[in-house]
């Protein structure tokens, strides 16, 4: 029998526990191995930072679940993937032995790469839940104090979606406490143009983002390379289309939320064979490492390489349907291997958005995610807002029940024409 471990608890990782349990055959064991003993909801923190969500809203603790599933949880941080010997070595020095590992832990967040950036320098992030709670409660300080804000995404994130929302929902939070009018907001992106978002724009991205930005006054730099930044004052530098300097700007702000670069886990970085220069996990069209075939990932952590280099660096979005269809993809290559034949199915890579702004929002579907699709579309109004909303809740759901893949998600993605897996 076989010891199947998940490394890490969040929105990769718990779906694939839950499928992988689906999967497993009597007798294996599916472990999640966590830095924390609760789950939280990612797309719901820019909604924390500006408290119109509270952290009970959108936490699970992993024991209530994991046990109704069978499944066992071991809440520690892995400090090394000992790749030889098949173990996982946590802090404090426990050991973890898996015959088959599934790494999911998401992304390391690279703040240290630009100088002052962070929650420990002067920007915000809304990566993650501690994060949100900290930007929040320099929000309500930055309310009573109004000045210009600063927000977006620096050279090399891969996540963009995340501040393009941000900044409408803060506009939307300063036009109900009547104070927009003393707010000039700029948004600074590393994206060549706007509603590029890391997939070279999906259907007419970049007119509806521009329109959406302009009727709310918030002013834009693209090819924008954060060199530095100081208590009030960020330092950017505008390139060109060929990457070179066109001009140099210090943005004034009161409150800024700026998206890292991401990297791989320290865990996982002296790993020969198992990651790119970056920390990605390298996979093959099954999910699998090709040095390691008892390793797979999923989500964040796995290795895209850009369809095309843009003038200043931007990485590749994995969305949340996107990490479901590797998700799924990984539980049935698994247990393909247990049955002792080779792995066969593929993910999608189909990468389905929903972007809240504030009282509407935006929605795209891009099948695949990279270019050229046979599905590129986008979309807005305030059904966008409700349908996160209504998703928020579902997925919350599905993670307090341990259920896979409800009936109605089936549902919903047969409407859509939506496979979770390569035909």
């Amino acid at each position: 029998m076989a010891n199947i471990v998940v490394m890490g608890g969040g929105l990769g990782g718990l779906p694939m526990a839950y499928e992988m349990k689906d999967l497993a055959r009597e007798g294996d064991t599916v472990t999640v191995v966590s830095d924390r003993d609760y789950y939280h909801f990612v797309p719901s923190n820019p909604w924390v930072a500006v408290d119109w969500r509270k952290r009970d809203d959108i936490t699970v603790p992993l024991s209530k679940p994991l046990n109704k599933r069978g499944i066992q949880l071991k809440v520690g941080k892995v400090v090394k993937v000992d790749a030889a010997a098949n173990q996982l070595l946590l802090e404090h020095g426990d050991v973890v032995d898996y015959d088959q590992l599934v790494i999911a832990t998401g992304p390391r967040l690279a703040f240290e790469e630009i100088p002052g950036l962070g929650p420990e320098g002067f920007t915000q992030s809304v990566c993650h839940i501690d994060h949100a709670e900290v930007a929040r409660d320099k929000w309500l300080e930055f309310t009573a104090n109004p000045a210009p804000i600063v927000v977006g995404a620096v050279q090399g994130a891969s996540c963009f979606g995340p501040a393009y929302e941000f900044a409408f929902i803060m506009d939307k939070d300063l036009r109900k406490r009547k104070i927009r009018d003393r707010v000039p907001m700029t948004f600074v992106t590393s994206e060549p143009y706007i509603g590029h978002l890391g997939l070279d724009g999906v259907g007419d991205s970049k007119t509806m983002l521009e329109s959406e930005l302009r009727q709310r006054h918030i002013d834009w730099i693209c090819n924008a390379k954060v060199e530095k930044v100081e208590n009030g004052v960020m330092h950017v530098l505008e390139c060109d289309e060929h990457g070179q300097e066109k001009q140099r700007h210090q943005l004034p702000f009161g409150y800024s939320m700026m998206l890292p670069a991401f990297t791989g886990i320290d865990a996982v970085r002296e790993v020969d064979g198992l990651v790119n220069p970056r920390g990605f996990i390298l996979i093959d069209n099954h999910q699998r490492n090709p040095a390691y075939p008892n390793i797979w990932s999923v989500g964040v952590a796995v290795a895209i390489a850009p369809k095309k280099p843009t003038p200043v660096p931007t990485g590749v979005p994995k969305t949340g349907f996107m990490i479901e269809s590797m998700v799924t993809a990984t539980a049935h290559n698994i247990r393909a291997v247990l049955d002792g034949e080779a792995p066969a199915k593929e993910a999608t890579w189909a990468a389905v958005c929903l972007a809240d702004m504030g009282d509407t929002g935006i929605a795209f579907v891009a099948i695949p995610q990279i270019p050229p699709r046979n599905v590129n579309w986008m979309k807005s109004g305030k059904w966008v807002h409700l349908a996160k909303i209504g998703f928020e809740k579902y997925f919350l759901h599905k993670i307090e029940t341990g259920v896979s893949e409800p009936v109605y998600e089936k549902i919903m993605m047969k409407t859509l024409g939506i496979n979770k897996l390569k035909d």
